[in-house]
């Protein structure tokens, strides 16, 4: 299977100049040309690498990789035209896998992609409880070896529990963590999105406690 790499950049030509080397090496290629699209395009599907430009329209690159690293580990290449120390400390400490600077050379690029993928691919990035085994990466589910079909947002919210474990949160923390700052709708959400788990997942229905006027927690 084809390696999927997502191009989050609002220079249409760079962006075009990008996916036609990364595509000559035999890689599926996705574009975003500006923060909104970009941010879409994550929630919505699953990739083996990002290279992100930080400054973008709607949305910049900073915002765009918080929400990357909060869903997932997948790699990401940081792109600027500002190389400062600050920033590219700045951007490695908030989760940037590497970090170049404008203008980009295509072949460095076409490297650097190639070893982060294949350092992602070695790792072994998987969660198990009891009879279920959730790998971070791939974003799946297995229990009894039975893969089990989630939506992105029932994923994450499991994901966040399990990395919580026994920890009480209320419903407006969930909708923080899980579905962002920003996130106009109210907490039925997270009671929704709490049921489904324990109607798919019977791990989820068996340690997904409710606490009664607060939350939720995952119980072990």
């Amino acid at each position: 299977m084809r390696k999927k790499i997502l191009i989050i950049e609002d220079e249409r030509k760079l962006s075009e100049v990008m996916a036609l080397y990364l595509k000559n090496e035999g890689y599926e290629v996705f574009t975003a040309n500006d923060g909104d699209e970009g941010e879409s395009c994550i929630e919505n599907a699953i990739f083996d690498l990002i290279i992100l430009d930080v400054m973008m329209p709607k949305k910049d690159g900073w915002s765009l990789l918080k929400k990357i690293k909060s869903i997932s580990n997948t790699p990401v290449i940081l792109t600027t035209a500002r190389g400062e120390e600050e920033d590219r400390i700045f951007g490695l400490e908030l989760g940037a896998d590497d970090y170049m600077v404008k203008p980009l050379s295509m072949r460095e690029l076409v490297l650097r992609v190639k070893l982060r993928i294949n350092n992602s691919s070695s790792k072994d990035n998987s969660l198990n409880f009891e009879n279920m085994t959730i790998n971070e990466d791939k974003r799946e589910i297995v229990e009894n070896g039975i893969q089990i079909n989630l939506t992105p947002k029932e994923f994450d919210l499991l994901i966040f529990l399990c990395h919580n474990p026994s920890q009480v949160f209320k419903r407006d923390q969930l909708l923080d963590n899980v579905w962002g700052y920003d996130y106009a709708g109210d907490t039925r959400t997270v009671d929704t999105h709490v049921k489904n788990l324990r109607e798919k997942i019977k791990f989820c229905n068996n340690h997904i406690k409710t606490v009664w006027g607060v939350g939720y927690k995952l119980e072990l």
